[in-house]
């Protein structure tokens, strides 16, 4: 059974920054590709990075140069460095895993965990 835990999220200000961590059982993540997704209030989810079996890495434009994917050597846990955050960065981040190429689209996504709350104030 395929399980995908979020943790790291919070509440911070304006320029500062967090680090989210999901932690992966069932699921051989180093052969397909992972992900990170945040969801507004109001809005669509959509995708932030995301991380193939290449180790290539692909961001949405608002957050390159801020935010950086990575996965650690065990292959159990992916993790998103955040910093510089903005208020628009506010919203529920999501890990996902897809055995169908990946990328930024959620449609290409299987696995989902429940998310973890990111709240930026001015």
């Amino acid at each position: 059974q395929v399980q995908l835990v979020e943790s790291g999220g919070g509440s911070v200000q304006s320029g500062g920054s967090l680090r989210l961590s999901c932690v992966v059982s069932g699921y051989s993540f180093r052969r397909y590709c992972m992900g990170w997704f945040r969801q507004a209030p109001g809005k669509e989810r959509e995708g932030v990075a995301s991380i193939d079996s290449d180790g290539w890495q692909t961001y949405t434009d608002s957050v390159k140069g801020r935010f950086t994917i990575a996965q650690d050597d065990a292959e159990t846990t992916l993790f998103l460095q955040m910093a510089s955050l903005k208020v628009e960065d506010t919203g529920m981040y999501y890990c996902a895993g897809s055995r169908r190429g990946g990328g930024l689209a959620n449609r290409m996504y299987d696995y989902w965990g429940r998310g973890t709350q990111v709240t930026v104030s001015s």
